[in-house]
């Protein structure tokens, strides 16, 4: 035990893992700071205005992806409602080591976008299935070369045709708006993809302005808000085109006939913002709560790239500040501080503190900036979440839990999801009637939580 929590010094005397542990907890520490946010963005608007420059914002459409339709269909009242310039990208879907399931990632933006549509006002067509890829060549070939005024009016009426699988109003916008060859096409998306690389990004439905990245509608009121603190915001007095939901439970309270599944790991910045949310709102709805932990993507061998990292890091915290939970001061529990905390976790389980021990471990890492790679560290762990240190400690490193978290990635798959958080909801029967990726899904849970207790009541 003193030998495996044995403390380092600095970062010269480190072991490379802790080394690279102590290096990535710093940079990304710094990059999350609001003060270093707010620098960066005054220095982009010097520059624009010494250069006497628009705002420009840049926008990077994935034909085949179910997030960018929905972003297609806000590309006209966007630059109609700020004075902008839109500038638009066609571009593919993550590829290399950006890119993890990609097949499940498009069937799940399909299934996921259909049920966000409805609450921005945006349409999404009842069809199952994905696009051909002839109808996406086709879809692709209408919008390339097309100017960015006129990208953004058409952009959403070639995606509804597309998704509807209308191959016949595709040959009627093709003839009507014109229609460059696959060869043009790819060439456009050799363009956005390259331009995409310098900007320093890897997906697609993303909006860019002045160093910051806005993942689709889901985080176009980071957009707008920056906009209309720049003063270019045209109707100040109306509310945001694409608001931000909060995470609200509704006025019914279950009995238990619900089951809420969460899929958090302990090295996930997405899970450790909305961890204690889910908590309360099983809390405060009275479903039936079930954790099943699961091993983070890194180490399982799904490789991350810098860029990914960064992005994910940034957005998790702009995510945190916004919900208003504690989040930036980072201690990277990558490899063992997480094993340790997970060989603890059946028996955590067992004292009924399992939710507190994961609690208390991401609040550590994720906001308190506690080195849990140390007794000192994984002391303060434990203790935080009401659990016995004494007992704790003789625990530490023992097996067991690896088949726990392999059975819960496995469960996982089975509902078509692979990252973390996940949610998943079960009725009485236990049969899935939602299942979603991310922290950003937490609002449409609470949602679904409450028309399907309000139907029981109905009924």
């Amino acid at each position: 035990m003193a030998e495996q929590f044995k403390e380092q010094g600095g970062a010269a005397t480190m072991d490379p893992s802790a080394a690279f542990r102590w290096l990535s907890s710093q940079i990304m520490t710094q990059v999350v700071s609001p003060q270093r946010k707010a620098k960066k963005r005054a220095k982009v608007e010097k520059q624009r205005r010494a250069a006497g420059a628009r705002h420009v914002v840049e926008y990077f459409h994935q034909v085949d992806d179910g997030y960018s339709h929905l972003a297609a269909q806000a590309l006209e009242s966007l630059s109609q409602r700020y004075d902008i310039d839109l500038h638009c990208h066609l571009v593919t879907g993550p590829s290399g080591n950006n890119s993890v399931e990609p097949d499940l990632l498009l069937k799940l933006a399909r299934y996921d976008a259909s049920f966000i549509a409805p609450h921005y006002g945006l349409d999404f067509p009842k069809t199952d299935g994905l696009p051909d890829s002839v109808a996406i060549v086709k879809a692709g070939s209408i919008l390339a070369g097309k100017s960015n005024g006129s990208f953004a009016g058409l952009a959403a009426s070639v995606s509804s045709a597309l998704w509807s699988g209308d191959i016949a109003a595709l040959d009627i916008l093709a003839e009507q708006h014109g229609c460059g060859s696959e060869e043009q096409y790819q060439a456009c998306l050799e363009q956005g993809n390259a331009r995409r690389a310098e900007l320093k990004h890897y997906s697609g439905a993303m909006f860019y302005y002045g160093g910051e990245w806005y993942w689709g509608i889901d985080r176009q009121h980071y957009l707008e808000a920056r906009l209309a603190e720049l003063g270019v915001d045209n109707s100040p007095e109306k509310p945001m085109l694409m608001p931000r939901f909060a995470v609200e439970p509704g006025k019914h309270t279950d009995n238990g006939s619900l089951t809420l599944e969460i899929y958090p790991s302990l090295r996930s910045p997405y899970t450790a913002m909305v961890f204690d949310q889910t908590l309360a709102l099983a809390e405060q709805t009275g479903v039936n709560l079930v954790v099943r932990p699961v091993l983070p993507m890194v180490m399982r061998g799904v490789p991350a790239t810098r860029e990914k990292g960064l992005y994910i890091f940034s957005d998790a915290a702009r995510e945190a500040h916004s919900a208003g939970v504690p989040f930036g001061n980072f201690y990277d529990p990558i490899g063992n501080p997480a094993r340790n905390c997970y060989s603890l976790y059946p028996w955590a389980c067992e004292q009924g503190r399992g939710n507190q021990l994961i609690s208390s471990f991401l609040r550590c890492a994720f906001a308190e900036g506690i080195n849990t790679n140390n007794a000192r560290g994984l002391k303060k762990v434990v203790e935080k979440a009401g659990l016995d240190w004494s007992v704790a400690k003789t625990l530490v490193g023992q097996s067991g839990w690896e088949d726990i978290l392999e059975s819960n990635r496995l469960a996982m798959y089975d509902a078509g999801l692979w990252g973390v958080p996940s949610f998943r909801l079960l009725n009485k029967q236990g049969e899935s009637v939602l299942a979603l990726w991310g922290q950003d899904r937490l609002w449409l849970v609470a949602r679904e939580i409450e028309r399907l207790l309000a139907s029981q009541t109905a009924s």
